[in-house]
């Protein structure tokens, strides 16, 4: 058995299918972690929620920012943009289970024998990957009941981007959707920033990636995360990134991380206009 984690799919379906064959992919045999973006800006969408979802108990896929975004625009409480192709999975005769299936996956999924995490954007530099998981699940189990459309539709806002325990309920939740899904620069004590999403380097003086920041309290485990296309494929000891920019015409990549094998990419065609 091999455990294989892939980045952003984003609605490239083919793309997807042909990485699943490069790596020789069995689901009786193997397993998937998928970083969350399934859907969106990509022109198959529709396709890829099918396809992963019934790979069943072979895949652990992780909720990212376009994947809420889908549950919002179902839920009625988001207008689509002009840039989103996630109409298919609205217009599909499966549509109802599809967003059934898409509201159950986790924010973020904890190994703890493996000392290994998988989530979307990152773990914010003040929490442990303790609270991490434990505020996931407080926003997962809102996904998970008959309130969530009403959740959806009032989880925008770009603050608080600093966590405090004296946060009300709903800051909290809104603080933990965005560190856990939306997250690049921070500050030096850990405060988010949602200005810049260009390689590091790019970013004004005083910001650093989130991984970067000292101090940092999850340093303990090792984090497996996409959403960062600038960022591209980066595997250090403590953090794999494997968002490698495939809807803007770079490829979708795969990394072995049971046993370790070396990453294994498919060239994409830009679905996007940068």
């Amino acid at each position: 058995m091999t455990l294989f984690a892939i980045g952003d799919i984003q609605g490239c379906a083919t793309q997807f299918d042909r990485l699943l064959a490069r790596i020789d992919f069995d689901a009786q045999r193997d397993h998937l972690w998928l970083v969350g973006d399934l859907v969106n800006r990509g022109p198959q969408s529709l396709s890829v929620l099918r396809r992963v979802a019934g790979l069943g108990k072979a895949v652990t896929s992780v909720l990212g920012n376009h994947d809420l975004h889908l549950l919002a625009a179902a839920a009625g409480g988001r207008q689509s943009a002009p840039s989103d192709t996630f109409q298919d999975v609205l217009a599909a005769e499966d549509r109802d289970q599809l967003i059934d299936w898409l509201r159950h996956r986790p924010l973020l999924h904890w190994d703890q024998d493996k000392h290994r995490v998988l989530v979307h954007a990152g773990l914010p530099p003040p929490w442990s990957v303790e609270e991490a998981a434990a505020r996931a699940a407080d926003v997962e189990a809102l996904l998970r009941s008959p309130a969530w459309p009403e959740f959806v539709r009032n989880m925008y806002g770009n603050s608080p981007t600093a966590w405090s325990k004296r946060l009300d309920a709903a800051a909290a939740r809104r603080y933990t959707i965005n560190a856990l899904t939306r997250m690049r620069f921070c500050d030096a004590l850990g405060q988010l920033e949602f200005a810049h999403a260009g390689p590091p380097g790019s970013q004004p003086g005083g910001l650093m990636p989130w991984f970067d920041v000292p101090g940092r309290r999850a340093s303990d485990v090792h984090v497996v995360f996409g959403h960062w296309a600038a960022l591209g494929l980066l595997q250090r000891d403590d953090l794999t990134a494997l968002d490698s920019g495939c809807v803007w015409g770079q490829s979708l990549t795969a990394v072995a991380l049971d046993p370790p094998g070396p990453a294994v990419s498919v060239a994409c065609q830009s679905a996007q206009p940068r």
